[in-house]
């Protein structure tokens, strides 16, 4: 802002002192200077410019691979924790059938406990 008002600045001093008619070699080198110092600050502006356009544009760059990378990283946590979810699933679905057989196999073996004393008894009592 404050470069903008040194080159308005300038511009206004150029342009007056190219409308004054003295014609003498000291105006004229004056008026040269002028323009040459409003020249170069154009040219300053310019390059500030640009400069600053570059940096927007890098740092947008840095930010989107950043952004990108970190999405990777989470992409990339995020499938091993569902890997190790399946796998404690997987876990405890073998743990639990390995439970319900070994009931199964308990009331199994119960039962046939259970009928061998229902046969004894059936038999005693064909007996008396």
């Amino acid at each position: 802002m404050n470069t903008s008002l040194k080159l308005a600045a300038l511009t206004l001093v150029s342009f007056g002192l190219a409308a004054c008619s003295n014609q003498t070699p000291t105006a004229q080198q004056e008026a040269a200077e002028a323009e040459a110092a409003t020249q170069d600050a154009g040219d300053k502006i310019s390059d500030a410019a640009t400069a600053t356009g570059d940096a927007i544009v890098q740092g947008a760059d840095a930010a989107a691979a950043s952004t990108g990378e970190a999405l990777g990283e989470a992409a990339a946590a995020t499938d091993a924790a569902a890997d190790n979810a399946q796998a404690a699933y997987e876990e405890g679905k073998a743990k639990a059938a390995d439970a319900v057989g070994d009931a199964a196999q308990n009331v199994a073996d119960k039962m046939k406990e259970e009928k061998a004393e229902a046969e004894a008894t059936a038999d005693a009592e064909k007996k008396d």
